[in-house]
């Protein structure tokens, strides 16, 4: 958490500060900035005019006429415009607003702001990021596009969707969801799927994206109940199972999962 859903509305969120002008940033953590340091994005920053937003994935950006500003919310990261948070919480994070957590603030010429609230300091700002880093967006594939993307690698299904340089967007909750709703078993290595799997990964993955964005958000999946020792699977009752694939966390459904 944040996945692509949550991401996507921040971006929504943000929409309110476009045609305003910065007038100043506020970066009080050196660590935050990647790739540009503080007094240089301070300068290029005041008096640009936000034009824009955009996401690929887990990346959202601001266009303004001084670049894209590049906003990444690592794991706890919560976006706040105009004093209002646009996700009042997230899910295996702090409910609290400290402050303190606040690792960047653009200030606009009308008293208004955006703010990157940050407890864990796992996420990031960036000018003009290089979107050639990722892989295309989970929720905008073309047809063909994600066996093409899983042909090319041999590791786990699981791992294969989480890595966000071949497919961007998708975090350890909705992976799991995606394997489930798909009937497939995750430690499956991605490479070997048959032609089949693919497409009931296909066929799942957009319809997915869209149910779980308006129940509001990537901890509301079908699957989410039963991530837990002893859970009986929400589909037929059969026994969940627990491993790490990709360094993250995995449940599966025991039976209908192959």
């Amino acid at each position: 958490m944040p996945e692509i859903l949550e991401i996507e509305m921040y971006r929504r969120g943000a929409e309110p500060v476009v045609g305003r002008t910065i007038a100043s940033i506020e970066a009080p953590d050196d660590w935050y900035l990647k790739g540009v340091d503080a007094s240089s994005l301070a300068t290029a920053l005041a008096g640009a005019r936000i034009e824009g937003t955009g996401r690929r994935g887990k990346l959202m950006w601001l266009e303004t006429t001084a670049g894209a500003l590049g906003l990444r919310f690592g794991m706890t990261g919560r976006l706040i415009v105009d004093d209002v948070a646009v996700i009042d919480a997230l899910e295996y994070s702090s409910k609290r607003l400290d402050p303190d957590w606040n690792r960047f603030v653009l200030h606009l010429e009308d008293g208004g702001s955006l703010v990157m609230n940050d407890p864990r300091r796992l996420g990031g700002v960036s000018l003009d990021p290089d979107l050639d880093e990722l892989g295309p967006d989970a929720w905008q594939l073309d047809d063909g596009q994600l066996g093409a993307i899983l042909a090319k690698t041999r590791v786990a299904l699981k791992a294969a969707l989480l890595n966000q340089k071949r497919l961007a967007g998708l975090g350890n909750l909705l992976a799991d969801e995606l394997c489930w709703r798909a009937e497939i078993d995750p430690r499956r290595v991605a490479k070997e799927l048959g032609a089949d799997d693919v497409l009931r990964l296909d066929a799942e993955l957009v319809p997915m994206l869209d149910e779980l964005y308006e129940r509001g958000g990537s901890h509301l999946g079908d699957h989410v109940e039963a991530r837990r020792a002893e859970a009986p699977c929400p589909a037929e009752g059969a026994a969940m199972m627990h491993d790490t694939i990709g360094g993250r966390s995995t449940w599966w459904c025991s039976a209908h999962q192959r």
